[in-house]
């Protein structure tokens, strides 16, 4: 890997993206000097296409350190086994919570839970939830996280629960799969990169194994959450 390059973009910002992505890195692991700035610009010039460049150089790295610039979501990561004790106290604490918390939903709310030695699944059905579902999930996945607390109650081992509402979690899947192939088409036929809208984890995780069979086709994850997101480019050949 080179340990400097120049990297360029219409703006600063973009130009350090694109070095990172290039170098496969996060910030702090670079240091960067700005070498034409985007105010720098004459009267003259105005007219000109804006390009802003970056020099951008490998810190040293201690005891082989990495950082990469993608922390890939879609890595597998180490699963925490459940015991069928662990298993059937984390359903006992959810139901005693999920049985008062019903009481507040509309008339005939339901709910599901099922166990497995990596999670619990909770499914709610009803046809007034929309605004347990929030915008794009966001407080769907919020009352997810308090129900991994809730369920995690006097257990030793980290309990992960996956929450889904009115079936939302198949129709995003569906709407974020097509979103990967419409993106792709365009970058193909485009041969710009293009920058997604911040994402869930679990989102971000179906768009990556969307493409990750597409031959011209790469994607990284960049950001700190909850700003984290994707970037669809054409592999470098």
């Amino acid at each position: 890997m080179e340990k400097t390059i120049i990297s360029e973009g219409k703006t600063t910002n973009e130009a350090i993206e694109n070095g990172l992505r290039k170098l496969n890195v996060s910030k702090d692991c670079v240091d960067i000097k700005v070498l034409d700035s985007e105010d720098k610009r004459s009267f003259f010039s105005i007219l000109t296409p804006r390009i802003v460049k970056v020099e951008m150089t490998l810190k040293e790295r201690k005891n082989n350190e990495v950082h990469t610039y993608q922390r890939e979501e879609n890595k597998p990561k180490r699963e925490i086994e459940l015991s069928q004790e662990e298993q059937n106290k984390a359903k006992e604490n959810l139901e005693i919570f999920m049985k008062e918390f019903v009481k507040k939903l509309p008339e005939g709310t339901t709910y599901k839970i099922e166990t497995t030695t990596a999670y619990i699944n909770v499914d709610i059905m009803s046809k007034d939830l929309g605004y347990l579902i929030g915008y794009r999930g966001d407080t769907l996945y919020a009352l997810q996280n308090v129900l991994s607390a809730i369920a995690g109650k006097e257990i030793e081992n980290r309990v992960r629960v996956i929450l889904d509402i009115e079936g939302y979690k198949a129709k995003r899947e569906k709407t974020l799969e097509e979103l990967a192939e419409k993106v792709a088409k365009t970058v193909i036929r485009t041969k710009k990169p293009i920058k997604l809208e911040p994402m869930q984890a679990y989102e971000r995780k179906i768009i990556h194994s969307k493409l990750q069979q597409n031959s011209k086709i790469e994607t990284i994850s960049m950001g700190e959450e909850p700003h984290r997101r994707i970037i669809v480019s054409l592999k470098n050949k």
